[in-house]
């Protein structure tokens, strides 16, 4: 493994491995890590070429090409800040970045562009179908405090918000990734998560920092993964759950299932059984649970050898981060004791782009006993410490169940639902009741027969006031453009009085 560099630094000074070894694999074929710097350089060099502002914000809206894993290192490295748009989104959503971002110039392909109506892109943007090759520019003397990127959540709960990173948050996640899933330079790393989300960007630098290959493939099917592994030898997997259910549900052929050594899970938790299934599939791979929020990128992660005894567990701080379990008058959690998940440390992000007062509410001072200080990310998650030390996530607050004066974790009530097999995925929602407060109501994915089977193991093992009250069936749980269970969605849904 390439030796730790801490110190913050331009993020396209990302491409660290030998340059005769293989930084990329994707549809154009290969690129060597000499390759790829000149191919940043070009790009970046066009980009300059187009005399925009310093700091003008260019947007990407493609799938995984050459130029969609480029761009994050040849905007910044031209001073310039780029915008990742996720290629699952649709006109109306484009047009939102394109708006609120300000964005000069908006690279995409003919079939997207397309699909844009007058009025979808700000008339100072200029739309680009392809990009060219300019003076090659030398490697960025930014500050590393200076913006990036910015990039826009999904959007799943109102419009996507665009969250600042600087270079120094990008170097620093792809440090303190490649080190505590100790990545190399024999390392494969296929790149299935879209490349605006932070966590699928991120695999970009952190492999590249640590001289590794990453290859970036858009599937349909989870058999065309299976087939993406067999073809570049993939060492790596990251995924949400969402994913690793229809992994868990492809055929895998034994050895290549074998070649898998690492499984990284964020985005969402890992259930018991998922775990059990992932172990009996990937024997060689160790697995490593993670919680994150893109305004601070990540902040735990489970060491793998304590997965099997702790499956609930998100774990502990990763490097350059410090986190805090809150209560609500700012003092330390014992624990066993709920309260905020508070992060503090180099990581957290720059606020939101043009929006001081959500800002303001969501990146505070940090609690005056905060080893780091600072400003913090105040989460809105619900965990606690338990006293292994490990974290364990409870709920968002704003999505805890309050029934009959009981404050109910949504992920616990998932967690038993799906303990037994009878869904494949779950997600619960506080649904208004005259008596209750609050009812919950699950969504599931799988067959509606075998609903007697469920209610009848979770009068055995929930209390009366976590089990459910009515169940939606569902042959797939809407997903939002990061392939997440789309939340906001399915309980809009289940509170719409729709029938169970």
């Amino acid at each position: 493994m390439i030796a730790p560099d801490p110190v913050p630094r331009p993020i396209d000074h990302a491409l660290r491995g030998r340059p005769d070894d293989l930084a990329l694999i994707d549809r154009e074929g290969e690129l060597t890590f000499a390759e790829a710097e000149a191919e940043v350089a070009a790009l970046a060099g066009w980009l300059a070429s187009l005399g925009l502002a310093p700091g003008a914000r260019v947007a990407s809206w493609l799938p995984k090409t050459r130029h969609a894993c480029l761009m994050p290192l040849a905007a910044p490295r031209a001073g310039l800040v780029h915008v990742p748009i996720n290629p699952a989104l649709r006109r109306a959503q484009v047009a939102h970045i394109l708006a609120d971002s300000g964005a000069a110039l908006l690279l995409t392909q003919p079939a997207r562009a397309a699909t844009l109506v007058p009025g979808d892109v700000p008339d100072d943007c200029r739309v680009m179908t392809e990009a060219g090759r300019g003076e090659p520019l030398s490697p960025s003397t930014a500050d590393p405090d200076d913006l990036a990127a910015i990039l826009y959540t999904s959007g799943s709960t109102g419009a996507p918000k665009g969250v600042m990173v600087s270079h120094a948050n990008l170097w620093l996640g792809a440090v303190s990734v490649a080190h505590y899933l100790g990545l190399g330079s024999d390392d494969r790393v296929l790149a299935v998560l879209p490349l605006s989300f932070d966590y699928g960007q991120n695999q970009l630098f952190s492999t590249w920092y640590a001289g590794g290959v990453v290859a970036p493939v858009d599937y349909l099917t989870a058999r065309d993964v299976v087939k993406a592994v067999e073809r570049v030898g993939a060492t790596t997997l990251a995924g949400v759950p969402p994913l690793w259910v229809q992994l868990l549900e492809a055929d895998w052929p034994s050895e290549v299932s074998a070649r898998l050594n690492r499984l990284t899970n964020s985005g969402g938790a890992l259930t018991p059984r998922m775990v059990r299934g992932l172990r009996e599939r990937f024997p060689a791979a160790r697995i490593f649970a993670m919680y994150g929020l893109t305004e601070a990128f990540r902040s735990t992660f489970l060491d793998p050898t304590l997965i099997d005894a702790n499956p609930d567990a998100v774990g502990a701080a990763i490097p350059s981060a410090e986190v805090m379990v809150v209560r609500p008058d700012g003092t330390r959690a014992d624990p066993g004791e709920p309260g905020e998940l508070v992060h503090a440390g180099p990581l957290v992000a720059k606020g939101y782009w043009r929006d001081p007062e959500r800002t303001a509410r969501r990146f505070r001072p940090a609690p005056a006993w905060s080893r780091l200080g600072g400003t913090a990310v105040w989460s809105g998650d619900t965990m606690m410490v338990g006293l292994d030390g490990l974290l364990r996530f409870v709920g968002r607050d704003d999505e805890m169940i309050k029934s009959a004066g009981n404050r109910i974790s949504p992920a616990e009530v998932e967690e038993a639902v799906l303990s037994g097999g009878e869904a494949r995925e779950a997600v619960a929602v506080g649904v208004p009741d005259e008596r209750l407060g609050q009812a919950i109501a699950v969504a599931v994915a799988g067959d509606p027969a075998r609903e007697g089977a469920l209610r009848a193991r979770l009068r055995a093992e929930l209390p009366s006031f976590q089990q459910p009250q009515r169940y939606r069936w569902l042959d797939e749980l809407p997903r939002n453009a990061n392939g997440k269970l789309d939340r906001a969605a399915i309980a809009a849904m289940l509170r719409g009085g729709e029938e169970a």
